[in-house]
């Protein structure tokens, strides 16, 4: 039996030695991660034109690579659960490295189309080995929908720190390389060399750091093995339970419908802010930090809320709601001031809960069944990925402008929001 007492005093003395070695290297390679579809976002303000791409052709390709994912984000979770979460994210980085370099070399649609999807396999089951496996091994349930939201705060710095420096280097030409081709390069770069830091930074168990001592790695040894007891004695998931469970099925729908919203939004930001302001790139992308930042601290607001009040379900569905009402006011409301105020409602309505939403698989799966459930509902949300960006570029394209597009984005949040409240309000970690 786990000392609670113990527990909670060994959990508060190395919480800072825990997100300094475990938060901070998944918190980087997220940001690398997210840079990449940030640079697509700002590569398309020069390269369409230089490339002759159509709004069409830009939105699926940048959608395909959801479809490397749905491919490879289940048996790659499977497989580093079963081997090394560690090694396969040095593996994740390395390889995306030279996938992403590769956008340099684009020249047609259908290259566009093959490159985009092997950078979504390579990257494949990175955030599924995060939230499946590192996570729960390294943080308590009371911890982790904090914890979540705190590595997610890398996708809105990605954008705070990449925007600007986007914003430079799509206007500048080194070597012969265009703007565009640079960003690439840059990300490719960053990324080989993460990788190989995380080699030697990085570990699977606390039983293999050093800077725990024989008693801390004691206890969290006991602490994840009660976990798992306490979520089989409600009912005990094969992977293939986990892959065949209703409310796994649902969660993946849940997800799918916010992810179809959240990259349709992202994806387009910059362009849509072009449209409506009339600024240049580079005021384009620093005006873009504003929504971030703020969706920063919404992420955190959040996710320490989840934590202390031990609810999950509210602290997604309101973000979502909110999320809506910036996308329908986005189009709707023609005043540049205006309509810049609801961009921010829309920015952090589809970023606040992602930490808490994915904090909840793990409250009643554990090990395979939970990277294999988490990986399948990752695939199914990011369909979404796909379709969001290309629905966008589809009705632009027909209609002439982004209102209908960014109220059928609305819509998807709205139907999100109200099937959270159709999970369980009560969970086997939830007396942990």
């Amino acid at each position: 039996m786990v000392d609670k007492t113990q527990v909670d005093e060994v959990l508060k003395r190395t919480l800072g030695k825990r997100y300094f070695n475990v938060i901070l290297p998944l918190f980087i390679a997220s940001v690398l991660a997210f840079l990449d579809r940030l640079n697509l976002s700002y590569a398309a303000l020069t390269m369409n034109k230089a490339l002759g791409f159509t709004p069409e052709v830009f939105g699926f390709g940048a959608g395909i690579l959801f479809w490397g994912y749905v491919l490879f984000e289940v048996p790659g979770a499977i497989f580093a659960a079963k081997w090394s979460a560690s090694k396969w994210i040095v593996r994740i980085l390395i390889t995306w490295s030279i996938a992403t370099t590769l956008m340099m070399f684009v020249k047609t649609p259908i290259e566009f189309y093959i490159v985009r999807f092997l950078i979504g396999a390579a990257e494949a089951s990175f955030y599924p080995v995060c939230y499946a496996i590192f996570f729960p091994r390294w943080f308590a349930p009371n911890e982790r929908a904090r914890a979540i939201s705190v590595m997610l705060t890398s996708l809105l710095v990605a954008s705070i720190l990449g925007s600007p420096l986007a914003g430079i280097l799509i206007g500048m030409s080194i070597f012969n390389l265009a703007g565009w081709q640079l960003l690439f390069l840059v990300e490719g770069c960053l990324s080989l060399v993460l990788g190989i830091v995380l080699w030697f930074w990085i570990k699977d168990w606390p039983k293999d750091v050093n800077w725990l001592s024989s008693e801390e790695k004691k206890i969290f040894s006991e602490l994840y093995q009660h976990e798992i007891t306490a979520k089989n004695n409600v009912k005990k998931y094969t992977l293939w339970d986990g892959l065949k469970d209703l409310e796994v099925l649902k969660l993946g729908f849940i997800y799918f419908m916010w992810i179809v919203g959240f990259w349709g939004f992202g994806f387009w930001l910059p362009t849509v802010l072009k449209s409506v302001s009339g600024l240049s790139n580079a005021n384009v992308s620093f005006l873009v930090t504003i929504p971030m930042v703020l969706s920063l601290i919404g992420f955190l607001i959040v996710g320490n809320s989840s934590s202390r009040k031990g609810e999950k379900r509210l602290h997604v569905a309101l973000p979502l709601f909110i999320g809506a009402i910036g996308l329908a006011g986005t189009v709707l409301i023609h005043d540049p001031v205006l309509n810049f105020v609801f961009i921010n409602f829309a920015a952090i309505g589809v970023y606040s809960g992602m930490g808490v939403w994915w904090s909840i698989p793990t409250t009643f799966l554990s090990e395979t069944a939970a990277a294999g459930a988490i990986g399948l509902i990752n695939s199914i949300g990011n369909i979404g990925g796909w379709v969001g960006p290309f629905l966008i570029g589809i009705v632009k394209s027909y209609t002439g402008s982004y209102t209908l597009a960014y109220l059928c984005l609305a819509l998807c949040l709205i139907v999100s929001g109200i099937l959270i409240f159709t999970l369980p309000k009560k969970r086997p970690t939830d007396s942990l």
